[in-house]
């Protein structure tokens, strides 16, 4: 055992491999971790988080960021285009956290013209050059990592991911795809060469869809890490073996405490897409309170004992951190099918 609770896991003999829920743009905020870390989830990513607005703005530190004592072991993810940003932000928040990763696989227009995400990966003397500033102030229990897509050749993903192992990382994630790739498969091939090529822990991202798909995905690749984001938004009991969202994480989610209808709801819409029939569903999907939602589950699903809270909820969102979140359209209601949302907010999930 070391004092590193993220390398601990990597170490663990009784782990065939670490479960782990991707950061999700309004979606892996600290319900949805505490909720997903009841089915056998071992490690949670928050969104990604605007370095530079998280030092500049007191309020961006406060709607960005929450957590709680359980809520661990936690990596907070940063998007940043140079050091001075990274570094900064980093050691304000790494005492409530256990590591930070730096954002390398944002594929969306604003962020490949900002400099940020994908674009670093045409820029890997900054990504480099992030690692190695943290490295210098980062204590020994705390791990920085990198979260990338695919280039265009093996070999030039290779190289790439040998490069950032050089300068220091604890681990690294890579999403199975470049950044032009949306729907197609994940390349599996490179995936377990860059495993076979590098030293540092792997976390393979893209397609676990089910535990099943874990399973047979690191048998192939040898990768330490398995990272889901649409399989555990749609399943959040997807590392416990469930093929569909158990009633009992409905249940759970209700006795959550909550601060926003929104993702309340939008949470619900996905994980009740199996659990309600079609009629039903659409009704569900274009509730407008959170009185509705908790009634509507009430009488449909037979939930009980719904945290008072839960059924008050506003839509006030708060403050927001800047450009990366002046493109994410916030609505009163959500679409009749789950596939919908994903499908318009996908590739912001890296």
């Amino acid at each position: 055992m070391t004092n590193n609770p993220v390398i601990d896991l990597f170490d663990d003999p009784n782990k065939k491999f670490v479960k782990i829920c991707a950061p999700m743009v309004r979606y892996s905020r600290l319900q949805f971790r505490k909720l997903v870390r009841m089915y056998e989830c071992d490690l949670c990513f928050t969104p990604m988080i605007m370095a530079d607005c998280y030092v500049k703005s007191a309020k961006a530190r406060a709607h960005e960021f929450q957590t709680d004592t359980d809520d661990r072991p936690l990596i907070v993810q940063f998007g940043a285009n140079n050091s001075s940003d990274f570094v900064n932000a980093s050691n304000l928040i790494i005492p409530y956290c256990d590591g930070v990763d730096l954002n390398c696989g944002c594929p969306q227009r604003w962020a490949l013209n900002e400099g940020y995400g994908a674009q670093l990966l045409k820029n890997p003397e900054i990504i480099k050059d992030c690692v190695r500033q943290l490295r210098n102030h980062l204590p020994t229990n705390k791990t920085i990592s990198v979260k990338l897509r695919l280039l265009d050749d093996h070999r030039q993903s290779v190289d790439l991911c040998q490069q950032i192992e050089a300068t220091g990382v604890s681990f690294i994630t890579v999403h199975g795809r470049t950044a032009l790739q949306k729907n197609e498969p994940i390349d599996q091939e490179c995936l377990k060469l860059i495993n076979e090529s590098v030293s540092v822990p792997v976390i393979l991202n893209g397609d676990i869809k089910s535990l099943s798909d874990a399973i047979t995905m690191q048998e192939y690749t040898g990768c330490r890490g398995m990272m889901s984001a649409r399989g555990i938004l749609h399943n959040p009991g997807l590392f416990a073996g469930y093929q569909n969202t158990p009633l009992s994480a409905v249940q759970d989610w209700l006795n959550i405490k909550h601060t926003n209808f929104l993702w309340f709801h939008h949470h619900l819409v996905f994980m009740c897409e199996r659990l309600l029939p079609k009629t039903a569903r659409k009704t569900f999907n274009q509730l407008r309170t959170a009185s509705d939602v908790v009634s509507f589950l009430e009488d449909q699903l037979h939930i009980s004992n719904v945290l008072p809270s839960n059924r008050i909820l506003g839509k006030e969102l708060g403050g927001t951190s800047g450009a990366y979140y002046e493109n994410i359209a916030v609505e009163d209601t959500v679409s009749s099918q789950p596939e919908d949302i994903v499908d318009s907010i996908i590739n912001l999930f890296d």
